[in-house]
């Protein structure tokens, strides 16, 4: 895989037929401290830059601005709609399957797009359905709500059917969590990927090996580590892009340790979506097709993992579906 990928073509199939671009644009911002119009100026300069794989969601409150920067640059000329490849996501208060499609069509009617090209369950954990996208209770804690993966899924199913949606896929969802829509009497469409934590930090080695013989492709969130915000980010863990390791193949190919890390997952056929809202940092996230890393190279990250998440959701643990308490 790592010889023939370029800046202009480095996707991957998935396994109904579409093609996923190895590294995507994550457009998550914290509401309250980004700036309106980031998401629109920074997805217009990913398209220019070469970008063509963008991923989103309802709740970050942004799909709108995602969409105009979308439209803008097909209606220059820079791309076609056939060209770009977006991801929305199914929130957890979602997940009755009456309500499947209705919150897909709002995420249609924010991008004013006619179709998404993937659309994953976000988490594979419901809450209270209702308006409200983080239900508490007067003691505040979390409501949750009864889960029927399956249902869920089956809702989607027609979605896809419909026309609305390309592709199927999923999130945080752990092996039990895959087998039960794997195994589903009278599946008719098959999750084509899973999007989980995953970098060199935290490589998934099981839960990879899992995917790649079902034919479902891992999307790697957090692929050079994350944000330190400790209202859900596990700060215990190390500040991975300082790693030495990383610090010496980078110099080595002058490369920092952000692109050898979206290297490392790139070659083994792990998509990345790096969120950036920094032009630079969007620019230079993307110059990761003018090196390879060595077998020994590979090895020697793939030996950096510390099973150790940064994104550990510990709010949800208690739910009965909460994803992380299997060993993958």
């Amino acid at each position: 895989i790592a010889m023939s990928l370029t800046a202009e073509n480095h996707c991957v199939p998935l396994s109904d037929g579409s093609r996923i671009p190895l590294i995507g644009l994550g457009t998550y911002g914290d509401p309250a401290t980004t700036p309106k119009g980031t998401a629109y100026d920074c997805v217009k300069l990913a398209i220019d830059i070469g970008y063509r794989h963008f991923d989103g969601a309802l709740v970050y409150f942004n799909e709108h601005e995602v969409g105009q920067a979308i439209r803008d640059k097909i209606a220059d000329g820079t791309v076609k709609r056939e060209d770009i490849f977006y991801c929305g996501k199914l929130w957890c208060t979602f997940h009755p399957p009456e309500m499947v499609r209705p919150a897909l069509e709002r995420t249609l009617k924010a991008l004013k797009l006619d179709y998404v090209d993937l659309y994953i369950i976000e988490l594979p954990m419901a809450f209270k359905p209702g308006k409200i996208f983080y239900p508490i209770d007067e003691n505040g804690k979390y409501i949750y709500h009864h889960t029927d993966l399956c249902a869920t899924w089956e809702a989607l199913e027609a979605c896809k059917d419909a026309g609305l949606v390309k592709s199927l896929g999923v999130s945080n969802f752990n092996k039990r969590q895959l087998e039960l829509l794997l195994n589903k009497p009278g599946l008719k469409h098959k999750p084509v990927s899973n999007q989980v934590e995953c970098n060199p930090y935290f490589t998934q080695p099981k839960l990879l090996e899992f995917c790649r013989q079902n034919n479902i492709v891992i999307v790697g969130y957090c692929p050079i580590g994350s944000s330190r915000d400790a209202s859900w980010v596990n700060l215990k863990s190390p500040p991975m892009l300082e790693d030495e390791v990383l610090v010496s193949i980078g110099k080595k190919y002058n490369k920092s340790t952000a692109q050898v890390a979206l290297r490392f997952n790139v070659q083994r056929g792990v998509v990345v979506i790096p969120k950036s809202f920094n032009p630079d940092r969007i620019r230079s996230n993307f110059q990761i097709f003018d090196f390879s890393l060595t077998e020994e190279e590979m090895q020697a990250i793939e030996a950096l993992n510390k099973n150790v998440r940064f994104v550990e959701l510990l709010m949800w643990s208690d739910h009965p579906e909460y994803p992380f308490h299997d060993e993958y």
